[in-house]
């Protein structure tokens, strides 16, 4: 029987030799690792990053287009222009592009995306950046004019973001489950807690530049597990994916491309301000007091991380270092918790989603809180629990941990009903002074001003920049190495 089985073997192999390289049809279809499922597949109504590494730019598109360095180009707007206030830009629109449906792409569309994210019932997690427009007009079919209520240099940026997506209006109200964009790929099949399909639309108005005709993205949340499916040939790519702790073994095999990029992230420890004794500056104070972010970064990250002091990372405008506000000093910790009146051992939930970063952050917290007298009950959830429970409402937690990925996001903290429960009229005056100030230099300063005050008012635990681990294929080409921001550009992947 093996005698036989070594023939048929063998016998395959000398027919593919014999079939001529010219012959032999180029790879065309990828499998792709991602460690969260995403709850819907409409980014402009829910806040999961995961609905942006699956739609953005590949079902869905945008004005403008963000790229792996961090600066934009265009994409649905081929041009704009910006007052010298920077509150009113007028953006020139493609032409000739259709929706998914066979729908003209043009103006209407624009004016209609945006005032529903800005709408009152809208649960875009940027609505504030969208209530902030005063008003979009579209004066001709492929004009869009939008007037903005203060200055705001970021936004071409802020447009290329997932929540800016241009939705078909008729088909709108079912994106969640049968998106509709202008972009190069349309949903195929979902197995819901298994894997999605995304395949090529041949009536993509650049469909020859667009080399992949199917992707599949598997969902795999246990490291072990992803580990495993990258080493089996199972995943070909596994962006933002495994820990640290498992490079060398990809690092040393000649099959894999292993890709350690920067990002715009901040993995912080959110503390929800409006719970009882939280409320408290001091008690928040000690919490980061009793925080190590060496021994967190290397708990968490496997030591791939820069540590931050504020909701701001190095390398962004007026970045100023503010780790020395609320350095590590346990006894510190134990004095204000004492100065707060409050009896120790205190009880807190920490609940924590299921990224590796959070999970193993969480165990090295609650063992560093414990050292103050702080008790930290982990409870890990799944994503859609952790949203609907913690992030969405009824914000029902004292601690968790998780990584913001957008970068300019600041005015989270301006946002009464936000998950932080942070509330302060200076900060907000701040912060408005921040998008009313139009020069650049005077705008840095500010943004310093706002990093100080929030590390000053311990309105979170600030962790680190995060740096994300891409495990790859070596015969895939086109993946990025940086991570501005979620997003999986598949029509610019190819095989080698």
């Amino acid at each position: 029987m093996i005698r036989r089985l070594s023939i048929i073997v063998l016998t395959a192999l000398v027919a593919a030799a014999a079939v001529p390289a010219s012959a032999q049809s180029k790879k065309d279809s990828v499998v792709v690792g991602m460690t969260l499922e995403p709850p819907g597949l409409d980014p402009t109504s829910a806040a999961a990053a995961a609905i942006a590494e699956v739609t953005l730019y590949n079902v869905y598109e945008t004005l403008t287009k963000i790229n792996e360095d961090g600066s934009v180009s265009p994409l649905l707007a081929t041009s704009w222009q910006a007052s010298s206030d920077l509150k009113s830009y007028t953006f020139k629109l493609a032409k000739g592009v259709k929706f998914q449906n066979g729908e003209a792409f043009d103006s209407a569309a624009v004016k209609f995306s945006f005032e529903r994210a800005g709408a009152q019932t809208s649960t875009n997690k940027d609505k504030a950046l969208f209530q902030a427009m005063e008003a979009v007009n579209a004066p001709d079919a492929e004009t869009i004019e939008i007037k903005l209520k203060y200055s705001e240099p970021n936004l071409p940026f802020l447009l290329g973001q997932a929540t800016a997506s241009i939705v078909e209006p008729k088909s709108a109200p079912t994106d969640a489950t049968q998106p509709v964009g202008t972009g190069p790929y349309t949903l195929g099949a979902w197995a819901k807690g298994s894997s999605l399909t995304l395949n090529k639309w041949p009536d993509y108005r650049n469909a020859a530049s667009v080399k992949l005709s199917k992707v599949t993205i598997r969902f795999i949340s246990d490291p072990a597990a992803q580990v495993a499916a990258l080493l089996s040939g199972d995943v070909d790519a596994f962006p933002r994916g495994t820990t640290a702790r498992t490079l060398p073994q990809f690092k040393s095999d000649p099959r894999f491309t292993v890709l350690i990029g920067g990002s715009k992230a901040k993995t912080i420890v959110t503390i929800n301000n409006k719970k009882k004794p939280l409320d408290d500056v001091r008690v928040r104070r000690a919490i980061l007091a009793a925080i190590d972010r060496k021994a967190m970064i290397e708990g968490a990250v496997d030591g791939l991380g820069a540590p931050i002091g504020s909701f701001y990372v190095p390398g962004s405008l007026g970045y100023v270092d503010t780790t020395d506000i609320n350095p590590y000093d346990p006894e510190k910790a134990k004095k204000l918790l004492a100065e707060a009146g409050v009896t120790t051992p205190l009880q807190l939930s920490l609940r924590l989603p299921p990224p590796a970063y959070a999970r193993q952050g969480g165990e090295v917290l609650a063992a560093q809180l414990a050292k103050v007298g702080i008790v930290a009950k982990i409870e890990n959830l799944e994503w859609a629990a952790w949203l609907s429970q913690v992030f969405n409402g009824p914000h029902d937690f004292d601690l968790t941990i998780v990584s913001h990925v957008e970068p300019f996001d600041l005015v989270k903290f301006t946002e009464k009903n936000y998950y932080f429960g942070y509330q302060s009229e200076a900060f907000d005056k701040l912060y408005q002074s921040i998008v009313d100030t139009p020069d650049e230099a005077a705008r840095a300063k500010l943004l310093g001003d706002a990093q100080r005050m929030l590390a000053t008012d311990a309105a979170a635990g600030f962790l680190f920049q995060p740096q994300w681990i891409t495990i790859i294929n070596k015969k895939l080409k086109g993946v990025w190495k940086d991570v501005p921001q979620f997003e999986n550009d598949f029509a610019s992947w190819s095989w080698e």
